[in-house]
């Protein structure tokens, strides 16, 4: 029967037929694609057309949605499997209660910010396909914190946090949260540079050396809930924040440009994390100026520009965080 069922995917396969044929040729070679067997170049030929319509029939409606979507490097992926590899951010436990809660300054805050600008952003990192998101959203908002305090800017090790964090229950390319990273480095003496315990985009055994740490904090503070005016009071006065974000769409997966909104974005089920570096309005519409870690092809050369005070869109203002007492 298994025999029979697989012999049938291969004749529906053989039988599709295909609109985009060179453009999908030309998308291999520019993103450096190769698969194992036809029968895997034919399935991911189907969904790269079903996304190039998704593209082009979005695209055609760009004024309306306000954004751009394109066909990037993960055009052969549909949204459900792109999420399972890539967005890892594990949910916080019912039982979670921050002791730490931002209150805002009080003062009015400028009504632009842009924490690249002023040199507190480090460039835009690639987790590669694993679950890291988290790990990527923590570092940010470290480096961020550290070039605030000593005026120097360091990239840090993202896999020091996958591989050493798990007993505060990160869990490397399975997942994790920004918050547990945070409180695992108040264990320790700090968290090492990129250079010293670089990126694998794997999971691995812990081998932090302390006398290589470089960057430590002492506690970290949570943005009240939802309250889209406490981030940007915290974006403005204290540095760049780490972020939790629905990035299950398509539209997201595939963002190229513009403001980013979607209308069936939960501000609940959130499953990446990323760094809010800034806010803005463009065009009358405001947004947060959000740092994601899939390499520099995808979206604005590895940002995104994501809704602001439209209802909490996509949840960025649900479990935002930022480490405090960093050195």
């Amino acid at each position: 029967m298994k025999f029979l069922l697989v012999v049938l995917a291969l004749v529906a396969l053989a039988a599709a037929k295909f609109e985009y044929t060179q453009e999908f040729q030309d998308w291999k070679v520019k993103y450096n694609k190769v698969y194992e067997t036809k029968e895997t170049e034919l399935e991911r030929q189907i969904i790269w057309e079903s996304n190039k319509k998704f593209v082009e029939n979005h695209n055609a409606n760009s004024d309306k949605f306000g954004f751009t979507v394109a066909m990037n490097e993960f055009a052969d992926l549909d949204a459900g499997e792109f999420g399972r590899i890539f967005n890892g951010l594990l949910p916080r436990p019912s039982s979670y209660n921050s002791t730490n809660i931002y209150k805002p300054s009080g003062v009015k805050v400028p009504d632009t910010v842009d924490w690249k600008e002023k040199g507190a952003v480090t460039p835009i990192k690639n987790q590669g396909q694993c679950g890291s998101c988290w790990s990527f959203s923590s570092t940010g908002s470290l480096e961020g914190q550290h070039f605030i305090n000593t005026g120097t800017l360091v990239s840090l090790s993202e896999q020091q946090l996958m591989d050493c964090s798990t007993k505060y229950g990160n869990h490397g390319c399975n997942g994790g949260l920004m918050d547990n990273s945070f409180r695992y480095l108040k264990s320790v003496a700090g968290d090492e540079t990129e250079d010293n315990y670089p990126y694998t985009a794997e999971n691995g055994v812990c081998r932090y050396d302390s006398s290589l740490a470089v960057v430590t904090d002492k506690s970290y503070v949570d943005i009240p809930q939802g309250d889209e005016d406490s981030l940007k009071d915290a974006v403005a006065n204290v540095g760049p924040i780490s972020v939790a974000i629905d990035a299950s769409h398509s539209s997201f997966q595939l963002y190229n440009s513009g403001v980013y909104y979607a209308s069936t974005c939960s501000s609940t089920q959130l499953d990446h994390g990323v760094l809010a570096i800034g806010y803005g309005t463009e065009d009358g519409k405001d947004y947060w100026l959000v740092k994601n870690s899939w390499g520099t092809s995808w979206g604005m050369e590895g940002y995104i520009k994501m809704s602001r005070n439209r209802n909490n869109n996509c949840g960025i203002a649900t479990q935002a965080s930022y480490p405090t007492g960093v050195n």
